[in-house]
C-alpha cells in the first residue's frame, strides 16, 4: 500500500464523513483533523480550523465509548431549555424532569471549556446529540439527529471566520436571519442543504449545516427552536455515553486492558481530552498508545536496543488483535489508518507523515 493510498485512508477515517468532500489547503491541514472534522456535504474551500482531536483532533464534523462502536446516543431534548445565555446561572429545573434538579458535579476545565464555546442546542423533543467533539480546542462539533435529518453545529476561532464567509459566498447570496438574537446569514447550496453562519461572537463564530432530508420550511422552523444555554445546561444535555474527563480514566482503562501500553504511559493525562464521543475517544486513546509505541521504536533503533526494539515491534503488531480497534472498524477506517502505520513501522519504513496521521503531539 503506497503512502498516497494511506493519506486517503486518513481523509476518509471518519465514519460520518461524505466521500465526496474535498480537501483544499491540504499542506496546512493536519491529516488527523480530517479523520474526524466535521463533514461538509459539498465540495468548499475552508481555512484549516485549529488542530481538533489531537488524535486527529477534533467536528466532529463527527465527526465523529471506550472502544463501543458509535452509535446514535440517546439524549431527548424535552420541554423547554432555560437559563438562556447566561453562564453563570444555576441549572434549570422542570417539574416534568425531578432530575434536572439534581446538582451535577463538573470539573472546573470543563466549566470554563463549556463557558468559552458558543453553547447551542435544540430546543424541541426528539433531537439527539450524536457526536461531539474538539470540545477543549478553539473550534469543535456537535451533531444532533432527529430521524432521517441532522444539523451539525460547527464552531471555530473568530479570525478565519472572514475565509469562511467568502467561500460561502460563492455557494448563494446570503440571507439575513437570526439565531435566538444572535446575527446570522443563511447560505442555500440546493433545495434541501443549508448552511447558517452565525457572526462571531466571544472569540469565536458558529456554523449551522443540514444533513437528511430538510426542506427550506422544516429548516427555518428549526432554526427558530436553536438556543444558546449557560454552561451547566448544556454540559446536562449531553448523552451519557460522551466520554467526559471526569469518566475518562475509567473508560480508558477499558480500552487498555487487552492493549499493551509503553513505558511510562500515563493513562491518567487521558483526562485532558475533553468530551468526545465513544468513536472520537476510541481514536484519541488508540492514537496516544500508537504514537508512544513508535517514539519507543525509534528510541530503540537508534540506540540499538535491540530488546526493546523487539517488544515495541510486538505491541504494534499485535493492534491487529486490540478489541477496542475491531469494535470501531464496524463504524469507520481509523483502525485501517492506525493498522497501516503500525505495519509499516515493523517492517522498518515508518510513514514520514505517521505524527499527523496518528496525531502524535
Amino acid at each position: 500500500m503506497t503512502d498516497e493510498h494511506l493519506d486517503r485512508m486518513v481523509r476518509d477515517a471518519d465514519p460520518y464523513r461524505p466521500h465526496t468532500v474535498q480537501h483544499l489547503d491540504g499542506a496546512a491541514q493536519n491529516l488527523l483533523e480530517e479523520i474526524m472534522s466535521t463533514p461538509t456535504l459539498e465540495p468548499v474551500a475552508e481555512p484549516p480550523p485549529a488542530k481538533r482531536l489531537r488524535t486527529r483532533r477534533t467536528l466532529l464534523s463527527g465527526l465523529a465509548s471506550a472502544g463501543v462502536a458509535a452509535a446514535v446516543l440517546a439524549v431527548i431534548f424535552t420541554g423547554s431549555i432555560m437559563n438562556v445565555d447566561g453562564p453563570d446561572d444555576p441549572p434549570s429545573t422542570s417539574a416534568d424532569n425531578p432530575d434536572a434538579a439534581k446538582p451535577i458535579s463538573y470539573s472546573a476545565m470543563v466549566l470554563k471549556a463549556a463557558e468559552e464555546n458558543p453553547r447551542l442546542l435544540i430546543d424541541q423533543p426528539g433531537w439527539k446529540a450524536t457526536t461531539v467533539y474538539g470540545f477543549l480546542e478553539d473550534s469543535g462539533t456537535i451533531r444532533f439527529s432527529k430521524g432521517d435529518q441532522e444539523l451539525e453545529m460547527n464552531w471555530y476561532p473568530a479570525n478565519v471566520y472572514g475565509s469562511f464567509h467568502e467561500d460561502r459566498l460563492r455557494v448563494s447570496k446570503p440571507e439575513p436571519v437570526k439565531v435566538d438574537g444572535w446575527p446570522a446569514e443563511l447560505f442555500q447550496y440546493n433545495a434541501g442543504d443549508f448552511a447558517v453562519m452565525l457572526t462571531p461572537r466571544e472569540g469565536s463564530f458558529v456554523e449551522l449545516r443540514t444533513g437528511g432530508a430538510w426542506t427550506r420550511s422544516a429548516f427555518d422552523q428549526i432554526v427558530a427552536r436553536v438556543v444558546r444555554v449557560d454552561a451547566r445546561t448544556w454540559l446536562a444535555a449531553l448523552p451519557a455515553e460522551i466520554i467526559t474527563p471526569e469518566r475518562a480514566k475509567e473508560q480508558a482503562a477499558k480500552i487498555l486492558a487487552d492493549v499493551p501500553l509503553p513505558p511510562g504511559f500515563d493513562v491518567t493525562a487521558l483526562t485532558d481530552l475533553g468530551p468526545n464521543d465513544p468513536y472520537q475517544f476510541g481514536a484519541n486513546v488508540t492514537g496516544r498508545v500508537g504514537c508512544a509505541w513508535i517514539s519507543e521504536w525509534l528510541r530503540a533503533k537508534k540506540a540499538g536496543d535491540d530488546a526493546a526494539l523487539q517488544r515495541a515491534s510486538d505491541a504494534l503488531r499485535s493492534s491487529h488483535k486490540w478489541p477496542v480497534l475491531h469494535e470501531m472498524n464496524k463504524e469507520g477506517d481509523w483502525p485501517e489508518v492506525f493498522w497501516e502505520v503500525a505495519d509499516k513501522v515493523v517492517a522498518g519504513n515508518p510513514p514520514p507523515g505517521y505524527r499527523g496521521s496518528l496525531g502524535c503531539e
